[in-house]
């Protein structure tokens, strides 16, 4: 089985629901589906799906998958690491009105550049699905995430930070 998880947008993820519908109707996906569909609008016919699941039951069925493809969250990089299961996200992007911004994108950018399987095509899909594999994910913690994201930004967008940061405090 494969896990598909969308997250918890208030965001549909249409574009990810039609590109596994052309996939499957050429039968280039090649076990079954198990979506977590979130918002989506658009499904692709005859798979399981279900909107959301609790995150024990989310995190039972990522380790009982043969593979995982998920969205670019932050959330999901904790799921992925626990599960040990091959994976391939798919960020999001604002433009397309599938987020409030476009975190997932810069983030999807820098992990690609550490060997993360990131699917910005449905060509890129069909490839990682051919030769799936695991990359153990950094740990990313919320600030840390931002930070990255802030880098990033201010590397390739307009160079103005978005979280404020500050050094550790040194009272005992």
């Amino acid at each position: 089985m494969i896990l598909v998880t969308v997250g918890t947008e208030q965001y549909p993820f249409n574009r990810l629901m039609n590109w596994l519908t052309v996939l499957l109707e050429a039968n280039l996906i090649p076990n079954s589906l198990l979506i977590q569909s979130g918002t989506c609008s658009q499904l692709p016919p005859n798979v399981s799906n279900v909107p959301f699941l609790e995150p024990a039951e989310l995190q039972q069925r990522a380790a009982e998958a043969q593979l995982i493809i998920s969205h670019c969250g932050e959330g999901s990089a904790s799921l992925l690491r626990s599960a040990r299961r091959p994976y391939i996200l798919v960020p999001r992007c604002q433009r397309l009105g599938e987020r409030a911004d476009n975190q997932q994108i810069m983030l999807a950018a820098a992990l690609y550049q550490r060997g993360v399987p990131i699917a910005w095509s449905p060509g890129d899909l069909v490839r990682y699905l051919q030769t799936p594999y695991y990359v153990n994910l950094p740990l990313l913690t919320g600030i840390a995430a931002a930070l990255l994201c802030d880098h990033l930004e201010a590397h390739f967008g307009d160079g103005q930070p978005r979280v404020k940061s500050s050094s550790p405090s040194t009272a005992k």
